[in-house]
């Protein structure tokens, strides 16, 4: 039996966006640890605040979930893991048995308190770093004290100098619509010429489009969770409602996409071409790249409306001679709660969007 090494999928190219992307972060994270250790250093005179560091950098993280939520829960955590560890450290003193004792604590502590398997290994080394390093200065509980210290700043930095979350789920919505698009384009060129290659590959690439409305769900519930209470966002509140409606309206459009995906991908196999179908995908995708620029204001999201409105009346098979064609008019009847995500998505409510259909 043959075992395959795990391919490693790394380019310069994403490399180097992954950094980029990731700089709000690091600079928060950077700048709310280096705060903790100065204060804990100068304020309270503690010589080696570790936890203070180490609590406010694990609490803020990497994850797009930056929900003050989230990092008050995974101080808390990481804060009575360090706690317990102090107590038992004080009652049991120091050896193999106790750490072991100690570990096992805290780890089932914190898979109770989080599902997160990082969370709680997280919390398992923070006891260990306890149970293991020498006693500071100051006497018990010092470590308990820098540990609260680093939630306090990680929740203070979330709070009042934020990372760029809008500026993440605009990226989010961007990578989305991309896909959107694509997938789109690819059905006009396939019904056009027949090609079943460029269906399939369409259907692969918008199967996989999930994740990127996850993440894109995520960044800005985080967001909106963020605007709530840090005055530099407040002011975004409006914005965020109305992207939130779009993220809501372009995750049921996705999903019903994969469907026409799908039923094209059957139909074009008969070999005919469908200048028709074709026409009217290119005008989807030219009234989505219009919703698209909704991100960044909400003219264009009445633009796309207008447009959508123009494309949903001409859903009907009458129109094209194929009423008595189930096979073909599925498609158009497919297209129908499409066009209905997107129009909700631009804004419309949904009993109004389905009042625009025509009759079949």
């Amino acid at each position: 039996m043959t075992i395959r090494a795990p391919k490693i999928n790394w380019t310069l190219r994403t490399a180097v966006q992954r950094v980029l992307e990731s700089l709000p972060p690091i600079t928060q994270i950077v700048a709310a640890a280096t705060t903790a250790y100065l204060f804990a250093y100068f304020v309270l005179g503690h010589q080696n605040p570790i936890f203070a560091v180490t609590v406010s950098i694990a609490a803020l993280g990497f994850t797009r979930d930056a929900r003050l939520r989230r990092v008050f829960e995974t101080a808390l955590g990481m804060v009575v893991g360090i706690a317990l560890s102090e107590v038992f450290l004080l009652t049991l003193g120091k050896g193999a048995w106790q750490m072991a004792i100690v570990l096992f604590v805290a780890l089932v502590s914190a898979r109770f308190l989080s599902g997160t398997a990082a969370f709680s290994l997280t919390v398992g080394i923070q006891a260990m770093l306890v149970q293991i390093m020498p006693d500071p200065d100051g006497g018990a509980f010092v470590r308990s004290l820098d540990g609260l210290l680093g939630g306090v700043t990680a929740l203070v930095f979330t709070a009042f100098i934020p990372r760029d979350p809008i500026g993440m789920a605009s990226k989010d919505a961007g990578k989305l619509f991309a896909v959107f698009l694509d997938a789109v384009d690819a059905l006009a060129a396939a019904v056009k010429n027949v090609d079943v290659k460029v269906v399939d590959a369409a259907l692969v690439r918008v199967r996989r489009s999930q994740p990127l409305v996850d993440n894109w769900r995520m960044s800005l519930d985080s967001a909106v969770s963020i605007s709530r209470i840090s005055p530099l966002l407040r002011k975004h509140r409006g914005e965020l409602s109305d992207q939130m409606r779009l993220m809501r309206g372009m995750d049921l459009a996705t999903r019903n996409l994969r469907v026409v995906v799908r039923r094209v991908d059957f139909l074009i196999r008969d070999g005919v071409p469908r200048p028709y179908l074709a026409d009217l995908f290119e005008q989807i995708s030219a009234a989505t790249a219009v919703l698209a620029k909704g991100l960044e204001g909400p003219d264009a999201l009445e633009d796309a409306q207008k447009m959508f409105l123009d494309i949903i009346h001409q859903l009907d098979p009458k129109r094209f001679g194929i009423a008595d064609q189930l096979r073909e008019a599925s498609v158009l009847l497919l297209l129908r709660p499409l066009l209905i995500d997107l129009l909700c998505a631009s804004g419309m409510a949904e009993d109004a969007a389905r009042a625009e259909l025509p009759e079949v």
